[in-house]
């Protein structure tokens, strides 16, 4: 009988233990509970998600739409429910199907729509349904290793935890949603490029007061290289309702930024990066990808003088190193009071990071002259 020694050993258990870390919940898009349905449970808090993807539809139970890249835009959107004995920071993922919406998140009612025209005046009912300073939308863009069902999630507490009063729209690419698959989802971010273009251009057209962009982890890559072409074309920057880019946690070549941001000679605008140190998982992103430094896990001195602002989350305590901006309520309560003030630089009467987390730096950079 062969025994496993030394080195083959420790590659072994390296690999068993990857693979549980990566096992996830079942997908439960359109999957409800007929004996307590999603909708009518008492205490819930309903949202309607907007999704603009570049995956294809799935038949599927729970998927909705599928890990392969669809050759065109779909449009489409889904109610999230969160129980009423949610904890901030934290998604009630049932482990199990159908989800109990007193417990856990439920996601119902998938619709897709046909036209362009469709998905706009979707948004637009969203946004009429709103008091005047609420007509606001939130751009989420995915990260690498994500199903649908992982980002739908994901955006439902983010915009709950967050207190964000306007309409959430997610951009979710064809990510496999596999930890093995990095090079795959890299490239499916560069192929979804043309799309979130497009995605951008359709929400121009809604009646939004205002547009806030967040992306985490490689949905950053896949942000600051749309803006790019946009701005290398001179698209960029024809509408004053972008407010803020917030990139999470980027997983971006530290010296690929530099090179984006420079040019983009200052056409961004305000550009909010949150990183830590002690990231792990752009540490492995770090390993694969020639040991250059990624943006979200870089030193915040590094990234002084790009014309950005810093927030270093490396002292915040956090249940993943990589979700901080998320699953810490102090760093979602923070992102929900500059959504609704306006401006992470204004001070508003509500508490700034520093007086929510005590000791967390805020570096503020001008863009160079």
């Amino acid at each position: 009988m062969s025994i496993l020694r030394g080195p083959v050993l420790r590659l072994f258990l390296a690999v068993v233990l990857l693979v549980a870390a990566c096992s996830r919940p079942p997908d439960l898009i359109g999957i409800d509970n007929p004996e307590f349905p999603a909708l009518k449970a008492q205490g819930v808090v309903p949202n309607t998600i907007f999704i603009a993807t570049t995956r294809a539809a799935s038949e599927i139970s729970g998927t909705f739409y599928s890990a392969e890249r669809a050759d065109d835009l779909n449009l489409a959107s889904v109610t999230v429910t969160v129980p009423p004995v949610h904890a901030p920071g934290k998604i009630e993922r049932a482990l199990r199907l159908p989800p109990d919406p007193h417990r856990d998140f439920a996601v119902v009612d998938p619709l897709m729509y046909p036209r362009d025209r469709d998905f706009v005046a979707g948004i637009n009912q969203a946004l009429a349904a709103r008091a005047p300073q609420d007509r606001n939308v939130l751009v989420f863009i995915h990260g690498y290793n994500n199903t649908l069902s992982d980002s739908v999630l994901r955006v439902a507490q983010f915009v709950n935890d967050t207190g964000f009063k306007g309409v959430p729209v997610l951009f979710s690419w064809a990510s496999a949603g596999k930890v093995t698959h990095y090079v795959y989802d890299l490239n499916s971010a560069l192929v979804a490029r043309p799309m979130l273009e497009k995605t951008s251009g359709l929400l121009l057209q809604t009646r939004a007061t205002g547009f806030d962009v967040f992306a985490h982890s490689m949905g950053t890559f896949l942000t600051m290289e749309t803006i790019l072409r946009s701005t290398i074309r001179g698209d960029f920057g024809g509408s004053t309702r972008l407010r803020n880019v917030m990139l999470a946690a980027p997983d971006i070549d530290l010296d690929l930024f530099r090179s984006q941001l420079a040019q983009m000679r200052g056409k961004l605008g305000n550009v909010f990066v949150f990183v830590s140190r002690d990231d792990r998982a752009l540490g492995f992103s770090r390993r694969i990808s020639g040991g250059v430094e990624r943006v979200g896990a870089a030193d915040a001195a590094e990234l002084e003088g790009l014309g950005v602002t810093v927030i270093d989350l490396s002292d915040i305590e956090s249940e993943t190193s990589h979700d901080k901006f998320a699953n810490s309520p102090a760093v979602v309560q923070l992102i929900g009071q500059s959504l609704e003030s306006d401006n992470f630089q204004d001070r508003p009467a509500t508490p700034t990071l520093v007086e929510v987390v005590q000791g967390i730096p805020i570096l503020r950079e001008l863009v160079p002259d």
